[in-house]
């Protein structure tokens, strides 16, 4: 974003990138390099030798993302090299994009667009094709924090009733009476939408899996804006094509932009493109935090984002 370039050159002697291009991890090893610190996004492929790789200069890296599966906290770590992260600021868009998934999910924005295009209006019928109801359903949120708070308080203006697992409960107040599940398993029974609001972490990748596909009841919706590697793709695509599953809305996938190709097939998948985020407001917000990180470091204070030990 061009304010944030702005401030980025004003506080810094900066290597910027004017082009908008994704870089190859040899480019930003070579661009780094002569610097500091890095502000990376989630969008860079690095691979588990980047961070060794990083020239000695590199004390910080700012990860303009709330996730940081794409960084090796461990590998940072043992660098001595600080690691910050964007919370809170990119909340209220990924929240709005997850009621855009359960809604274009269960209602079939994605046939319904594709039969608009085609010229294949003529063909609908008053019972073809139909999607399925969203007021009044079950929501089972995976991950209550600040995005699972903000997609709880946007599902209860359809009169869904919530249910959340976390590892640990929230404060009541945060939750306006959604329940809380303390077995993920338990909570899928509960569940006739299934959101994925957690971090990507060892013990949550391929959390949604074929067993825990099979305990949501027949015809439930799976959305998922948090990270791919939470699903395994195909588990989910098998309960989709068997009918098990009504639909799925996902915004994010493993190895992308290099997803399955089964799901280009499936008519009861709505794809985005991992825009969560994907407003000028909030990714210029994310810019400004990761400067903020930034600075705060360099004047030797601890930053506010900090993911490392130090």
């Amino acid at each position: 974003m061009p304010d944030v370039e702005r401030r980025i050159a004003a506080l810094f002697d900066a290597t910027l990138n004017p082009d908008d291009r994704q870089m190859g991890s040899d480019e930003i090893l070579d661009k780094a390099a002569r610097h500091d610190g890095l502000l990376l996004t989630s969008f860079d492929k690095l691979g588990p030798a980047f961070i060794p790789a990083l020239a000695p200069s590199i004390r910080i890296i700012a990860t303009h993302s709330v996730g940081y599966d794409h960084l090796s906290i461990p590998q940072a770590e043992a660098r001595g090299i600080a690691v910050t992260n964007t919370p809170g600021v990119l909340t209220d868009a990924t929240a709005d994009i997850a009621l855009l998934l359960i809604l274009g999910a269960a209602r079939g924005a994605s046939w319904g667009d594709r039969m608009v295009r085609e010229n294949r209006w003529g063909e609908t019928t008053l019972l073809t094709p139909m999607g399925h109801d969203v007021t009044g359903r079950r929501l089972g949120i995976l991950g209550m924090g600040r995005i699972g708070q903000a997609v709880a308080r946007r599902a209860r203006a359809f009169g869904m009733a919530i249910h959340y697992h976390s590892r640990r409960p929230v404060a009541a107040e945060d939750v306006q009476g959604a329940v809380y599940h303390p077995r993920f398993e338990d909570m899928l029974a509960q569940s006739d939408f299934l959101s994925i609001n957690c971090a990507s972490t060892p013990e949550t990748r391929g959390m949604v899996n074929a067993a825990s596909l099979a305990l949501l009841p027949q015809g439930a919706v799976v959305v998922n804006t948090a990270r791919g590697d939470i699903v395994d793709d195909g588990a989910l695509i098998a309960a989709l094509a068997s009918g098990h599953l009504a639909a799925a809305g996902l915004d994010v996938f493993k190895g992308e932009p290099n997803i399955d190709p089964r799901y280009r097939v499936l008519d009861n998948v709505f794809m985005l493109p991992h825009i969560g985020s994907a407003t000028p407001a909030t990714r210029s917000a994310m810019g400004h935090k990761c400067i903020d990180n930034l600075v705060q470091f360099f004047n030797g204070t601890r930053p506010n984002d900090l993911l490392t030990a130090k």
